[in-house]
């Protein structure tokens, strides 16, 4: 038997209110699976509704000029930062989906400037990683270093804000070791049909 995915009880899928259990099940048809950590924050079905609301408005915020891929790459690489095995091993999946890159996420996690991305991309992962460790220490340095390389006040925000919310997730999956999904470990790595000879 697998191992429990979170240390407090996790609600089966449909017990749950029928907003929060529509919205998983949308991600279920789309991933295949329901990833760990909704049924484990569904354990505060209040706290998952604002959880999925914040996500939603930082990560699918119309008009963000960051790639699907950079956005992942902040949770990665700041994920990493903070010992989350489930972020890093979630996300990671998700990246190396998006950049189509099976080598991308392992060296973003552990350290960003051996990754193959750009310079643009280094110094964003730098400034994502400074909000995590540091952000007592941000200033107008940072800020002026960001535009150097094209990004703008409302993309310093983005990466701000996807930096701080992960910081909170992070530290929740942490507490309650939020076991990731089996699936994730081979997502972005395997070609799809070659995962299905494997079963």
């Amino acid at each position: 038997m697998n191992p429990p995915i979170s240390r407090y009880p996790v609600p089966e899928l449909k017990d749950l209110p029928p907003d929060l259990r529509a919205r998983i099940e949308e991600v279920q048809q789309k991933a295949g699976f329901v990833p760990n950590v909704f049924l484990a924050l569904a354990h505060r079905p209040d706290e998952l509704r604002a959880f999925m609301n914040y996500h939603d408005a930082l990560l699918l915020r119309e008009g963000c000029r960051l790639t699907k891929g950079e956005r992942e790459m902040i949770i990665v690489a700041t994920s990493g930062a903070n010992h989350c095995l489930y972020c890093v091993v979630a996300h990671g999946a998700i990246l190396r989906v998006y950049e189509k890159k099976p080598l991308v996420a392992d060296p973003i996690a552990v350290n960003h400037r051996k990754a193959d991305i750009t310079p643009r991309q280094k110094a964003m992962l730098d400034f994502a990683l400074k909000v995590t460790r540091a952000s007592h220490e941000v200033g107008d340095a940072d800020f002026e270093a960001l535009r150097a390389h094209g990004f703008d006040d409302e993309d310093i925000w983005d990466i701000a804000g996807i930096s701080a919310f992960f910081g909170l997730s992070n530290r929740m999956a942490n507490v309650i070791s939020l076991r990731p999904n089996d699936e994730f470990y081979l997502m972005g790595r395997v070609p799809r049909e070659k995962k299905q000879e494997t079963k």
